[in-house]
This record gives C-alpha cells, sequence and structure tokens, in this order.
C-alpha cells in the first residue's frame, strides 16, 4: 500500500525519494562563517536519517549578514571550502538530496550566541552595526540599525547572486532564499520594519519588489534543471503586520518568476506577536498558499507524529514537511515514521542489521552475506 509521506516528489530534474525534509537548523559553530568539524558531525548524522532532502543552516551572503559570529557564510572562498569539506562527506554516506538556505540577517544581526542571552553584540564585542531597509532596531532598547541605500541595494542583490554561483560551484541541488522569521527578506515585506518612502516602501507592491527582485537574480543565476524555494513567514502575528493574505500574492508573484516550493513558517519580526502555538499550528498557512497561490509548499511547525506528518501529505494540506528540532531529538525520526506506516527507508547497508524483526522490509532488499 502506498505511503504519502514516503511517496516520490520530482522539483524540476531533482527527484526526492520522500517528502520529508530536514528544515535548516542554525548552529552557531562556524569560524568566520566558515564550516568546522561540528558541521560535518551535525549534518553527515542527518544525511543517514533517511529524509529526502536535508537542508543546511541559514547561510549567510556577506559577513555582517550573519545572525551570529558563529553562523555560516557563503561570501568568499574559504567559506567556499570549508564547506565543501562537509559536502563531500554528506555525499560519501547519503544518496539524500541536499539544500542550503541562503539568508541575511538585517537588523537581527551582530547577536550573540543564544546560549549566552542573544543580545545585539557592540563592535566593542565582535559586533558589527546592523543593515534594515530603516533605521528602526528590532528592540527599542537597541541602537538603529543603518538604512540600506539604492546603491548597497544593488550590491547585496550581487552578493545574493555570488552565493548562488558558489552554491553551483559545490554542487548543490536546491536553494531555499531566506525571506522569513524577521530578517532582512522579511524586514522588507513587513510594515512593522518597512517604513520607507521610496519603491522599496509603502504599499504592499512596494514592499514586495526588493525580495522579489533578489529572488530573480538568484533563479537567472541558478541552473534552470535546479530547484528554488522561498521560506517565507505567512504572518506577523501582529495587527497592522505581513499576513497571510499578502504571503499568498508574493506566492504568485514568486510563481511568475519560476518558484519550485513556498516554505510556510511565521513570525519572528516583532516582539509583539502572539504566536498560538500548537502541534501543527502553521499547518494551515501552506494549505492555503498551495491553494491559492497556485504553488507547491512545505509545511513546517511542531509536526511531530508519523501520522500527523502523513495525514498533511495524503489530504493535500502540503507537498512536504519539514522538520528540525524533532529531527534532533529523534535523527532517525524518518525510520520509525516508515516503520510505523509501513514504509520503507533508504538505510546505509552498514545500518542493515540494525533492522528489527517485526519490520523486515523497512530498509527494502537487505540481503549481504556474512562470514
Amino acid at each position: 500500500m502506498s505511503v504519502p509521506l514516503f511517496s516520490p516528489i520530482r522539483l524540476r530534474e531533482l527527484q526526492l525519494e520522500n517528502r520529508i525534509v530536514v528544515s535548516p537548523m542554525c548552529q552557531y559553530s562556524a569560524s568566520e562563517g566558515r564550516a568546522t568539524h561540528w558541521h560535518m558531525v551535525h549534518l553527515g548524522q542527518l544525511m543517514l536519517s533517511g529524509a529526502g532532502m536535508v537542508c543546511i543552516d541559514a547561510t549567510a551572503v556577506e559577513p555582517i549578514g550573519r545572525i551570529t559570529p558563529g553562523c555560516l557564510g557563503l561570501y568568499d572562498d574559504d567559506c567556499e571550502t570549508a564547506l565543501a569539506r562537509v559536502i563531500a562527506c554528506m555525499r560519501a554516506v547519503s544518496p539524500a538530496a541536499i539544500a542550503i538556505q541562503l539568508a541575511h540577517a538585517g537588523r537581527k544581526a551582530s547577536s550573540n550566541y543564544p546560549w549566552a542571552g542573544g543580545r545585539l553584540l557592540p563592535e566593542s564585542e565582535s559586533g558589527w552595526q546592523p543593515v534594515a531597509p530603516s533605521p528602526l532596531p528590532h528592540l527599542e532598547t537597541e541602537p538603529a540599525p543603518r538604512a540600506l541605500g539604492q546603491d548597497a541595494l544593488d550590491k547585496l542583490k550581487l552578493r545574493f547572486v555570488d552565493a548562488v554561483l558558489r552554491a553551483e560551484q559545490l554542487g548543490l541541488d536546491a536553494i531555499e532564499l531566506h525571506a522569513a522569521h524577521g530578517y532582512l527578506l522579511h524586514q522588507f515585506l513587513s510594515p512593522l520594519a518597512n517604513q520607507r518612502a521610496d519603491r522599496y516602501g509603502g504599499s504592499s507592491e512596494n514592499r514586495m519588489r526588493f525580495p522579489l527582485e533578489v529572488f530573480e537574480a538568484m533563479r537567472t543565476a541558478w541552473p534552470e534543471h535546479k530547484p528554488m524555494g522561498v521560506r517565507l513567514s505567512s504572518t506577523d502575528w501582529v495587527e497592522g503586520g505581513w499576513d497571510l493574505e499578502q504571503t499568498i500574492e508574493m506566492a504568485r508573484r514568486l510563481r511568475a518568476l519560476g518558484v519550485d516550493w513556498i516554505d510556510c513558517s511565521s513570525g519572528g519580526v516583532s516582539r509583539r506577536q502572539k504566536i498560538p502555538v500548537a502541534p501543527g499550528y502553521q499547518v494551515p498557512f501552506a494549505e492555503t498558499v498551495r491553494r491559492d497561490g497556485g504553488v507547491p509548499t512545505i509545511a513546517v511547525g511542531l509536526i511531530t507524529e508519523p501520522q500527523q506528518a502523513n495525514a498533511i501529505i495524503a489530504e493535500g494540506k502540503a507537498d512536504m514537511v519539514a522538520l528540525a528540532r524533532g529531527m534532533l531529538y529523534d535523527p532517525r525520526w524518518p525510520w520509525h515514521a516508515a516503520a510505523e506506516l509501513g514504509a520503507s527507508v533508504t538505510a546505509p547497508p552498514q545500518y542493515w542489521r540494525a533492522q528489527p524483526r517485526q519490520f523486515p522490509h523497512l530498509f527494502g532488499d537487505t540481503r549481504f552475506g556474512q562470514r
């Protein structure tokens, strides 16, 4: 019997074995933007999870676009070389697709590590001045970011394109552009963070303009046969902020430019947000954007149970599901989901002997000799 969660999906010429995606998860463990041994181990184990696609951390397109001094970057040769070593390791242990999320933190950059409080770091403590659409700090107690002028915006688009070219040089399979969670491109979209008086501010159409220009430039630079998606915050959860109706319109605009999926998250741009957190609380966003925006979607947010994830796909609420914290807690979540749902999953032959006797087809054909 076919199990929707474990059915294949095709994104342009990229075929995923199943609908499970490992979300990009910031690890705050890079050195000057360069991947380290931590990324080798962290991403290596997630490649063994059985997920159809693994997405590398949110990766900044310039040094001041990092959330923290420990965030990954893909903005120079050293960053590219370090990440190449990690990707070679990932490729060596699994056939799963590898994506990367390209990002810029905007006014939420130059932050301390979350486990150290996450406050804005001044330049005297290895920080830097963040940039943003408008000189509005994320917190009222913080100094204002520097507003980006037209020349700076033009140069920033080239930074995104350069990161795309480096991603292609690294042989990555897919790219997700981060325009959610209160980071730079989301700051342009939201009237709570964007109070510009030029062509990039004011109306919803103007606020969409720069993120759309960035995506179009990236899509043009990325090979036609490879997919590219966008993560959007579907709502700010604040009255008068970015909302689902604007997200649907943004999805339609992105569809016209060749987007392959919308990763439907929410929030992050304002501390005034009031989020009704519950299992699957963001799934309705994915369902609505899929239906009304006409774009394949990824559902995220407290998706933890196999039956829950399978129902999301079976009922047409999303085309894929992405797990983050749940995958950290259980790096073999796809194995356990396949066992519960009666499906099979790819596992390395070195692990075939781990197949439980009550699930003889979990790993497919596991015949091998033994001396």
